[in-house]
């Protein structure tokens, strides 16, 4: 064959190619189940992190089999449902469900020790930041209202700014905050630019030069904790 023909070079690079599409792909279904695997790693780590229990990737799964004693299901009025798995729920997923009757929302229950009565109820939450998704996990005391712990994170915010709502510092200033007042109306918990007050039960301080993000995680409270709302309110102590 004339290798100096267009023709050759056609069918060299056709053939370069689909080697190299046929490899990518024996490599990507080869590291699926591993990068698989990692979320779901990385899914107990940040649910462990929202009731203050550190973990790493070696040993998540043996402290949340350990300390998530319980999971369950719930629709937007609060009804479990049942046969379902609150792990495998995609909020992403569920959130964009038309129908509001139609999506499922997840709850964990943590015992931090089985010698205790002491428990913790963990709820999912959603939202957008000013680049793109923002998520995390939330837990509360037995009244379903005081905020015990928190985690949040983030796909794409601006480092120093608005990607300061994965730090322990802006994170644990909803230890304690409310998310109903003293008549039992939902408010939820805002980001107060600016600052919030001492007394403040129901606010934090915003990030300062990242308001946007900051008020994107304050609507992201909202909307996903009152999906949880009338759960709480029915089940309340």
């Amino acid at each position: 064959m004339n290798t100096e023909k267009n023709s050759y070079i056609f069918i060299y690079s056709t053939i370069m190619v689909l080697v190299i599409a046929a490899a990518l792909t024996v490599v990507a279904l080869q590291l699926k189940p591993a990068q698989e695997n990692n979320v779901r790693i990385e899914k107990m780590q940040n649910i462990l992190q929202s009731v203050n229990i550190s973990s790493t990737p070696k040993d998540a799964e043996l402290i949340y089999k350990e300390k998530i004693t319980e999971t369950f299901v719930i629709n937007n009025t609060g009804v479990l449902v049942e046969n379902k798995s609150a792990f495998d729920i995609n909020l992403a997923d569920e959130l964009k469900k038309e129908k509001a009757e139609e999506r499922l929302f997840p709850v964990f229950v943590c015992t931090p020790n089985k010698n205790d009565s002491i428990k913790y109820f963990i709820v999912q939450l959603r939202g957008k930041g000013l680049w793109g998704p923002i998520w995390g996990y939330m837990s509360f005391n037995t009244d379903l209202n005081t905020v015990y712990g928190c985690m949040f994170d983030h796909k794409g915010e601006t480092p120093g700014l608005g990607a300061e709502i994965n730090t322990a510092v802006f994170q644990t200033q909803f230890k304690g905050k409310t998310i109903f007042d003293e008549n039992n109306k939902f408010t939820s918990i805002a980001t107060v630019k600016g600052g919030a007050k001492d007394n403040d039960t129901h606010g934090v301080d915003a990030i300062s030069g990242g308001t946007i993000t900051s008020k994107g995680l304050e609507q992201m409270l909202y909307d996903c904790l009152k999906n949880y709302e009338s759960y709480f309110s029915k089940n309340k102590k």
